[in-house]
């Protein structure tokens, strides 16, 4: 499914004869047609403001802040991707806010009073909530998803240890302890594993005894062999051990590390099963917190932009906070949308003042003038790199 992309608007009352946001939000309405975008009602509370200074850096802090909670979500939601890997309807099931899809969320979208009380408290106040809560959000998933690849890798690289040819498997089960030397038999010899391709077993037999100093003549054993390798053990001083293994590998012979285990094929099969139970136990942790992480991020993430477009629009309409919020959610096809936008700019310029002019046939145009400079230098240029005639953000999630 393609992105959904939802535009929030807030006009204000002003636009309505009765200077009510009720008529005013009917007013948006009935600017886009329902053919390129709804329009559902945003509400927003009238939060307690402070100096206009400090409205103008709370609106740099809070387009810091919700580029932060946009990335927040999208990290969530690649790591749900990455966990059911890829399986779209599977995606979409997780992908929810309190158990109902994230449109019904967004469309419905009132101010959570229980989670960020707005009752007498600043601005300020609440983007350091929000920014705790997402940090929360970040570092919780981020653990729980880091813990399951951790899981994860361990199993996939013990079960390749199982499976493949000489040159890859575990060879606890292929090769008898008792026919090597043990670790401490001697203080100058050691024994090397080494995997040769079956194409080349001549060719290592007659050089191998050649390819470093001290190496024991003679003393290539065949252990094992497959469809592809011989397995062989060949005794070298420890003084040239470094030596031999590194004249095996420019030759493309495999050295092996090997080990004794106590058990041998039944600690590793153990160990198998056992790493098997914690990946599941992690997977379905990581799901759950995934999900809840990912409603508890775009939760954040919308009320952090309505903290924005409630700054935005006093720094732009002035006081009392008299203004409608509605969001609007455009019609899949791409050009709807564009329409959508062309509608409300066709509708709402002359909000623009004299940053707005209109084109010989009355299209509305933007004026690159100093008024528009000005005005978005002071925190009034509706979250966008562009000056817009209206409070006005744009965003998208999947």
């Amino acid at each position: 499914m393609p992105p959904q992309t939802y535009f929030l608007v807030s006009l204000p009352a002003s636009i309505a004869e009765s200077d009510q946001p009720s008529d005013a939000l009917t007013t948006l309405r009935s600017a886009v047609t329902t053919d390129n975008a709804t329009t559902y009602p945003f509400s927003i509370p009238t939060f307690k403001i402070g100096t206009l200074e400090g409205l103008v850096q709370q609106a740099d802090e809070l387009s810091k802040l919700e580029q932060s909670s946009r990335g927040v979500v999208e990290k969530v939601a690649d790591s749900l991707r990455s966990l059911l890997e890829g399986d779209e309807d599977k995606i979409r099931e997780q992908k929810v806010v309190n158990d109902k899809p994230v449109s019904t969320y967004l469309t419905s979208f009132a101010w959570s009073k229980t989670k960020y009380r707005s009752d007498n408290r600043p601005v300020s106040e609440l983007i350091q909530t929000l920014q705790k809560e997402l940090n929360s959000i970040d570092n919780d998933t981020k653990s729980k998803f880091t813990q399951y690849n951790t899981a994860s890798q361990s199993l996939t690289q013990l079960q390749r240890s199982q499976t493949g040819n000489l040159s890859q498997k575990s060879l606890t089960s292929i090769v008898n302890p008792e026919w090597l030397l043990k670790p401490d038999a001697s203080e100058y010899i050691t024994q090397h594993l080494v995997a040769v391709p079956i194409q080349q077993g001549k060719e290592f037999l007659k050089t191998y005894e050649g390819l470093s100093e001290w190496v024991v003549p003679r003393s290539a054993t065949l252990l094992a062999k497959d469809d592809e390798f011989f397995l062989y053990a060949v005794t070298v001083f420890k003084k040239q051990s470094t030596e031999f293994v590194h004249k095996c590998r420019e030759r493309r012979w495999t050295p092996r590390d090997w080990k004794f285990h106590e058990g041998g094929k039944e600690a590793e099969d153990e160990e198998l099963r056992k790493l098997e139970k914690e990946e599941r136990k992690l997977w379905g942790e990581a799901l759950r917190m995934g999900r809840t992480g990912y409603g508890d991020a775009v939760v954040a993430w919308m009320h952090v932009l309505a903290l924005r477009v409630f700054v935005e629009s006093v720094l732009r309409y002035g006081l009392p906070a008299n203004f409608a919020t509605g969001i609007l959610k455009a019609c899949l096809q791409p050009k709807r949308g564009k329409k959508a936008k062309q509608l409300l700019d066709a509708k709402f310029s002359d909000l623009g003042g004299n940053a707005m002019n209109r084109d010989k046939k009355g299209k509305p145009i933007k004026d690159d003038s100093s008024t528009q400079t000005e005005m978005a230098g002071a925190g009034m240029g509706g979250g966008n790199e562009s000056f817009e005639p209206y409070v006005f953000y744009e965003f998208e999630i999947a």
